[in-house]
């Protein structure tokens, strides 16, 4: 299997665990966006970033889940209506789909993301 659909399954397995832990309960959805997620940071943190600032580092990340858990939103609970989700009565939030408390959260959770992730890489330049 690739870096990338290791990375993929990890994050699709992580981002819906994540969720049970903190709401006790999560859907599908969260799967496939934990999936781009941990993807994307690759790509981004840990690829066209790599030597810039942890602290950059982390903001991008943040950015990046936040930016995938608006567009889960407003195709699932939006666009599908099906609510799985809503954070209108949180803080700085964008049509309660995301807000500031959780992308805060996501800025931590990049520095474990990019571990993972350069542990992958290691993986993947050991085998070529």
């Amino acid at each position: 299997m690739s870096k990338d659909g290791i990375l993929f399954l990890a994050g699709s397995c992580a981002y819906p665990t994540l969720e049970m832990a903190w709401r006790g309960r999560t859907h599908y959805s969260m799967a496939i966006a934990g999936g781009v997620c941990l993807c994307l940071i690759d790509w981004v943190c840990c690829g066209s970033l790599e030597r810039k600032s942890l602290f950059t580092r982390c903001l991008a990340g943040a950015g990046l889940i936040t930016g995938v858990e608006l567009a889960a939103g407003l195709i699932v609970n939006t666009g599908l209506g099906l609510g799985v989700w809503d954070y209108s009565k949180l803080p700085l939030n964008i049509l309660g789909q995301v807000c500031l408390p959780y992308s805060a959260l996501w800025f931590g959770l990049t520095v474990p993301a990019m571990a993972l992730c350069r542990l992958c890489r290691r993986a993947e330049d050991a085998e070529a």
